[in-house]
């Protein structure tokens, strides 16, 4: 777009319709279902390789962790394409990803009935807080400092475990190192995907990766009973919470707002809520507005038209509802991966996220209350049964007020 006709700062989602269009089919284009495809794809080339960790750290079997990727996959379809369609915004919907990290160093402890109860304990307050609007006040009450070091402290073992397959699989890691570093240099948009696609063609030229195995196979959800209790609560329940509203809603909802949509943050909470609990049972963990591919759909690439964008968060739903139909084919494929390549992806996939939470931790104003939540949730510590997640906001929450100035006024 010329520098003569600026992108309008401001759209706002419930006043978007146009006279000129006349139906959903109408504002379509090739480049916001690409956009809506192109996020799906970075979902599954990233943070659903720390999903599968998590699957392999809870001993989880193939058939479970379809369902896993069957409820992700349906609350995210179901809550984006909703809140697109009705607020004519590009609203991409999705799993946390940080929040899928808490539960990797709680496995095998914890079993799979307490985290769907903790699943559901979460779905439960962050509906409450949608309802009542206090988003913005909860976060005012946890620094932004603190907030940033506990997701710092959760993502950083990801990053270092990137290097370990040096170890074993050298020319692996150390191709997809360079051809990382390639993508991010010519295709930054797009680097997490082509990463995929060279990590799979290195494996592939070292005789790591055999397909024969890998078919369509559509999924079978698996019901699961939930159960509660006080370690489930406090060690996934609580923290999920808050790097859910840390991590996705506010910088989420910032991306959309940057981009010119007012949205209603009551009701984006409420439906992703809803959507969380819905899929819950299934093994679904935490539905909300997506921090890491939301830039994808609400930018230019998307549509040059500003109101016309929506169609990207409806394609978006579209696509992961395609992919959690085939979450067999999904989970055969990962099985067919090394080891290596899952968990370098992985790491190098988060680094983005690690890089902005470690910067804004060190430039807070509390620096050290800050960086003492970091260290005691990166320890992976674990106190009364409860997680390093959960003591590292305790404890950067006390600092915080023990170590903020004193007012001489």
């Amino acid at each position: 777009m010329p520098p003569s006709m600026p992108e309008p700062r401001r759209v706002h989602a419930r006043v978007a319709a146009d006279p000129r269009k006349q139906s959903h089919w109408a504002d379509s284009s090739i480049s916001a279902v690409a956009a809506g495809f192109l996020a799906v794809l970075v979902s599954l080339a990233g943070p659903l390789t720390i999903f599968y960790q998590a699957a392999q750290a809870g001993q989880m079997s193939n058939d479970m962790f379809a369902s896993w990727v069957f409820g992700i996959a349906l609350g995210a379809a179901v809550a984006g394409i909703f809140l697109s369609w009705t607020l004519k915004a590009p609203v991409i919907t999705a799993w946390s990803a940080p929040g899928t990290a808490l539960l990797i160093p709680l496995f095998p402890s914890l079993s799979i009935h307490e985290a769907v109860g903790a699943y559901l304990t979460a779905a439960l307050l962050l509906l409450v807080i949608g309802l009542s609007g206090g988003f913005e006040r909860l976060m005012a009450y946890v620094p932004k400092g603190v907030a940033s070091g506990m997701m710092a402290g959760i993502l950083l073992p990801f990053g270092l475990n990137a290097f370990k397959g040096m170890g074993t699989l050298p020319l692996l890691v150390c191709g997809m190192l360079l051809a990382y570093l390639l993508f991010k240099r010519l295709l930054p948009r797009y680097s997490v995907v082509l990463l995929l696609v060279a990590g799979i063609a290195i494996a592939v030229l070292m005789g790591q990766i055999h397909f024969a195995d890998v078919h369509l196979r559509l999924v079978t959800p698996q019901c699961i009973t939930p159960a509660w209790s006080w370690t489930s609560t406090f060690s996934l329940a609580l923290p999920l919470v808050l790097t859910t509203l840390s991590g996705q809603y506010l910088p989420g909802m910032a991306i959309l707002r940057g981009a010119g949509y007012e949205v209603p943050v009551r009701k984006v909470v409420v439906v992703s809520s809803l959507a969380s609990a819905a899929t819950a049972f299934v093994g679904g963990i935490t539905i909300a507005i997506a921090a890491i591919t939301a830039a994808l759909c609400t930018g230019r690439d998307a549509h040059e038209d500003p109101r016309r964008r929506y169609v990207a968060g409806i394609a978006n739903g579209a696509f992961y509802l395609l992919a959690g139909l085939c979450g067999g084919s999904v989970v055969m494929l990962f099985a067919a991966l090394p080891k290596e390549l899952i968990v370098t992806l992985a790491g190098l996939a988060l680094l983005g996220p690690i890089g902005v939470n470690l910067t804004q931790m060190v430039n807070a104003p509390d620096r050290e209350a800050a960086v003492l939540t970091f260290l005691a949730t990166a320890s992976g510590m674990t106190f009364l049964g409860l997680g390093s997640a959960f003591w590292g906001i305790l404890i950067g929450i006390v600092a915080h007020r023990v170590l903020r100035p004193v007012s001489t006024a």
